[in-house]
């Protein structure tokens, strides 16, 4: 290990979605000094910053961690692939782009569960400085933030027919899922600047880089915090084959995810007792709820084959299609690479006891067995749809004391009697989608899950046999004062001091959409709290 242990203010462990905008925010006034760690390379790399090469990281070995649940008991003990960012920008530079910041509610939720400052009138006003929406600024919007925001820029013949469609099942069109309601069906916006990936790495690390009291270390595997008694002080990680250390004067924070902050919480002593005495790990804090209350959309993805050769599966499957998309976005930064996969949502209610929108579509003009995977060699498109708010709970544990191993994943999807029955309403919705007037030209064949799938019976068979994460895995070091929570309203965890974690793990309950915007307002309001407690 090296002797000379340098001293920041401020360790952040993970350079993702919340990290680097904490290396950001606690740079700012050049006060404090603060060492980024991140256990992948540099962003780099040509396909993560052109929205198309979603499909060229989803399975990538260098940026992405590619993890794998535990054979899963109700979906036919698979296990489901689980892939997340592995480089600057973490998974928001894999991610699928889709900007959604979830409904009001969730965030009322949050705070009636005791999480005082969290209520959606509090965090509104971090979701607006995060953003720069090529709209302009609004009640609902912001136009000077890091994190750029953009429309669509071109309409799409089927996606145009999809929301004639919804409007015959009585879903209104609506333009801004992220203003003031959620429901309707409409656009997308993405996360993009000019046709480009706008990661948190592009949009907040990248303006921090120069400043001389910002250290970013890549191929930094954190291994393990270091205690003194009760209070966290710095860090140990693992760079190039060699041992290094960290101290921190003020506070160490995890942003390294909702499965590898439990992680590193777990092989640094903090967790359950009983189970870190079983792995052979003295306890510095029993916390039993640290790897606990693991939640994610459940994604189901039905495909169907379209009558004109108007997808993305058609433009890819010629050169000539290839050179035509490439020409499009090289001049006028347009078409499929400008998107990536989806084009469209809808946000409705499937559900009786419901009262605000349960279930959320992503529509792709592209067809593939598999998110990320070879389009079909023929017109194709996809109806994916997840339940917003799951009341399926699983564990992030981990399985040696090897921080390199994996930890085991259990989301335990299905496990709720509501979300079974969620997700038959969910098949059985899209499909009377597909069946309106307005698609008849349009859809032909239902690829999956077939028309002999008719019964409840089946269509619950279909969502256990293909159903995949959506990649939002939250709420594994939640927030809260219960017994079970692991940080409280500002983030520190209980019991400890110099200690916080920033990420989507503090969510006690998933939001109702995607989570990198979340997560990006999460770490804007705990950039706050730490500099006010510094000030202290």
């Amino acid at each position: 290990m090296d002797q000379d242990i340098a001293t920041f203010d401020f360790i952040v462990v993970g350079a993702g979605s919340a990290g680097c905008v904490l290396a950001n925010r606690l740079t700012a006034s050049g006060r404090y000094s603060v060492l980024l760690l991140e256990a992948g390379p540099r962003d780099d790399y040509l396909w993560i910053h052109i929205p198309i090469g979603y499909g060229k990281t989803m399975f990538h070995p260098v940026y992405n961690w590619g993890f794998y649940t535990e054979p899963e008991p109700g979906m036919h003990n698979r296990r489901i692939y689980w892939p997340r960012g592995r480089c600057l920008g973490g998974s928001s530079s894999i991610n699928g782009l889709i900007y959604i910041r979830g409904q009001p509610e969730d965030y009322d939720h949050w705070a009636a569960l005791g999480n005082r400052g969290w209520a959606w009138k509090d965090v509104l006003p971090y979701f607006i400085r995060s953003e720069h929406n090529t709209r302009g600024a609004s009640p609902y919007h912001g136009d000077q933030g890091p994190q750029w925001c953009s429309d669509i820029r071109e309409r799409h013949e089927l996606m145009e027919a999809i929301i004639r469609g919804a409007n015959e099942l009585g879903v209104p069109r609506n333009d801004d899922f992220n203003g003031p309601t959620q429901e309707g069906v409409g656009y997308y916006q993405l996360f993009t600047r000019n046709g480009r990936r706008c990661s948190s790495a592009v949009g907040y690390l990248k303006p921090a880089q120069g400043r001389s009291n910002l250290r970013v270390e890549t191929q930094a595997l954190a291994t393990q915090i270091v205690f003194e008694g009760s209070r966290a002080a710095g860090v140990r990680y693992e760079q190039r084959g060699r041992v290094r250390q960290a101290r921190a004067a003020r506070e160490v924070i995890l942003s390294a995810g909702a499965l590898q902050s439990p992680q590193l919480l777990q092989l640094s002593g903090v967790g359950r007792a009983s189970f870190l005495q079983d792995m052979g790990i003295a306890v510095v804090k029993d916390l039993p709820g640290v790897g606990e209350n693991l939640q994610d959309h459940l994604q189901l993805r039905l495909m169907y084959k379209v009558k004109k050769p108007i997808t993305t599966n058609d433009e890819l499957r010629s050169l000539w299609g290839r050179v035509k998309i490439g020409l499009k976005w090289m001049m006028f930064r347009k078409g499929p690479l400008a998107i990536g996969i989806n084009q469209g949502g809808l946000f409705t209610r499937v559900l009786p006891e419901s009262k605000t929108p349960d279930i959320q579509f992503h529509f792709a003009t592209l067809s593939a067995d598999m998110a990320g995977g070879d389009p079909h060699p023929w017109s194709g498109c996809t109806f994916s749809v997840c339940q917003l708010r799951p009341a399926s709970r699983g564990t992030v544990m981990i399985k040696s004391r090897d921080p390199k191993a994996p930890p085991a994943m259990r989301p335990n999807y299905l496990s709720a009697e509501v979300d079974r029955r969620c997700a038959v309403a969910s098949i059985r919705f899209a499909r009377r989608l597909a069946r309106t007037k307005a698609l008849e030209p349009y859809l032909g064949e239902e690829y999956k899950p077939g028309d002999e799938a008719q019964t409840d019976e089946d269509l619950l068979e279909f969502a256990r046999e293909y159903g995949a994460t959506i990649f939002h895995p939250s709420g594994t070091c939640k927030m809260g004062s219960d017994p079970m929570a692991v940080v409280d309203e500002r983030l520190r965890v209980h019991g400890l001091a110099g200690l916080r974690v920033v990420d989507c793990s503090i969510m006690p309950t998933l939001v109702s959409g995607n989570t990198h915007a979340p997560v990006v307002m999460i770490a804007e309001k705990a950039s706050d709290m730490i500099l006010e407690d510094a000030a202290r």
